[in-house]
């Protein structure tokens, strides 16, 4: 029998294969049968349950975590905070991949790190009997605690003007494996906010610094997307991870143009909702 090597994680692969950027859509609605629609879509990697802007709950939560898994998606939870209790439930349900919001310096960026590692790493406790069936094939639970500290990812946004000065320190602390750019808040925290859909020079300028520290530091990038042109241009600017959709906008954009056919007005151009 071969010998277990790590827990499977599609997110991870894509980005140890470095052939091509990962591609994902980003979940608000609560309910396993959207997790499920989502994790359909063709030829992405992960799903992210929001639990910071999304209405997901816990109970939500749990409930989308391993129907996305069950469909060889990664799921990814976006805690509503950088505590760790938050951290816990995340990854103690299953998820492939916690994702940080709101960061501001190198310190929130180790504790996240601390919260989100089994000792001696971190302080997470162990104990959930959840987490394994999210990996196929599913560890035992002493495989889960040997590889998961080495098969999760820890993933964290920056969109503060305090992250951004200490971005390149961030980018350096062992643990961190992924710098998110949440364009929104970034540019309303630097003074340049994205006005119906436009991102400015400065703003523009930061995302290149971000991702250019994260390469320095062997780390990937990502940002939130509002299309899939919108993502087609930062992958073409090298980021790793790219959010294509949300379910709220898609499913706003995909009703909006259905009428519009079937009024004979044609397809309806797709904008951010912002």
């Amino acid at each position: 029998m071969a010998s277990f090597t790590g827990l499977s994680n599609p997110l991870r692969a894509v980005f140890t294969e470095g052939e091509r950027p990962s591609l994902g859509v980003w979940q608000m609605f609560p309910g396993a049968n959207i997790s499920r629609a989502l994790a359909k879509t063709p030829d992405i990697d992960w799903v992210l349950v929001d639990c910071e802007h999304g209405n997901i709950d816990d109970g939500a939560m749990h409930d989308a975590v391993p129907a996305i898994a069950a469909l060889g998606v990664s799921p990814i939870v976006r805690v509503a905070d950088n505590q760790s209790w938050m951290i816990k439930r995340a990854l103690d349900c299953g998820a492939h991949g916690i994702l940080i919001p709101l960061l501001r310096t190198a310190q929130d960026a180790r504790d996240a790190v601390n919260a989100s590692k089994f000792p001696p790493w971190g302080n997470r406790g162990f104990g959930s009997p959840f987490a394994m069936e999210r990996f196929n094939p599913v560890p035992s639970m002493t495989e889960y605690l040997q590889h998961a500290n080495a098969s999760l990812l820890t993933m964290v946004q920056i969109e503060t003007k305090e992250a951004l000065a200490e971005v390149e320190d961030i980018a350096e602390v062992p643990g961190i494996d992924v710098l998110f750019i949440g364009p929104f808040d970034l540019g309303n925290n630097i003074g340049h906010p994205v006005i119906n859909g436009e991102i400015k020079p400065e703003l523009n300028a930061a995302i290149v610094r971000i991702r250019d520290a994260a390469r320095a530091a062997g780390k990937k990038s990502g940002i939130f997307c509002t299309s899939g042109a919108q993502a087609k241009h930062f992958a073409d600017m090298g980021f790793d991870m790219l959010s294509i959709s949300t379910d709220v906008s898609g499913l706003s954009h995909a009703m909006t143009e259905a009428v519009s056919l079937a009024r004979g007005e044609g397809k309806v151009e797709k904008k951010a909702s912002y």
